[in-house]
């Protein structure tokens, strides 16, 4: 693990876990603390597939970045709960297919922040940026990532795991519309997050929420379909993440169906 600045050390919390080292922990990362690896522990007791949950969800960020990169002709991604890095991350994945894709990650984790050189490793032709930012924040997203992407033209807003972060209090729905209205006619959205179908999940969020600094909300497919409001929803819909376009080639792991995805277009 790298080592942080004093300022960066200062915002840590290392004495509660945080989701992005969590998910790092649970994705078989080193980036994290004990704090974390614990917490990460206390889920997989409870809901001993959260591992493969948390795989699972990483192959649906590659299968709709190829996507947005490849036929639908996207050039600009706005990554935001972007987490540590790992293998494929978004702009790997689309300057693979388009090496002019210029990136901005937006996370709010201290120690994703001493790991942003990581993703700024762009491609020539392209750019990467990183923002350390609030997802509740969307306004100054919006503003940073105008000096890396042309608002113009259209941009792939992706939000894997991260409005599971916000409270009903803190209007999640409102958070993601007031991002895609800074987005032109053309730009796409790609989500997917957690649903409360499974008694056991939910006892495992429980848990980690009593503990972490930063809680997660469990909600139905119908909530999650909701943010896609207004947008035109590509094949086929929202639907459970291991299913949403599978690799021929790669046959997904079995894991219980509690998390939903949809990548969708403003028209």
């Amino acid at each position: 693990m790298s080592h942080p600045s004093e300022e960066v050390r200062a915002r840590l919390q290392t004495d509660r876990p945080h989701s992005a080292r969590v998910w790092n922990y649970l994705l078989g990362g080193k980036d994290n603390y004990p704090v974390d690896s614990a917490a990460g522990d206390v889920i997989l007791t409870t809901f001993p597939e959260f591992a493969a949950v948390a795989r699972v969800q990483r192959r649906f960020l590659s299968r709709a970045v190829r996507f947005l990169a490849g036929e639908a002709g996207v050039r600009q991604f706005l990554d935001i709960g972007t987490g540590l890095p790992t293998a494929d991350n978004t702009h790997e994945v689309a300057q693979r297919i388009a090496p002019e894709s210029r990136i901005v990650y937006v996370d709010n984790d201290p120690l994703v922040l001493t790991h942003a050189e990581a993703l700024l490793t762009s491609s020539p032709e392209g750019a990467c940026s990183y923002i350390d930012a609030d997802v509740r924040d969307p306004e100054r997203i919006l503003a940073e990532a105008a000096k890396t992407l042309d608002l113009s033209r259209p941009v792939a807003l992706t939000m894997l795991g991260i409005i599971g972060q916000i409270s009903d209090a803190e209007r999640p729905a409102e958070l993601v519309s007031t991002l895609l209205s800074g987005l032109p006619a053309g730009s796409y959205l790609a989500l997917s997050d957690g649903t409360n179908g499974n008694e056991a999940l939910n006892r495992a969020v429980e848990a980690y929420n009593g503990q972490s600094a930063n809680t997660y909300h469990l909600r139905s497919p119908q909530e999650i379909a909701a943010y896609f409001a207004g947008l035109t929803l590509v094949e086929p819909g929202v639907v459970s993440t291991a299913t949403w376009r599978p690799d021929a080639d790669r046959s997904e792991e079995p894991t219980a169906e509690v998390s939903v995805c949809g990548v969708a277009v403003k028209n």
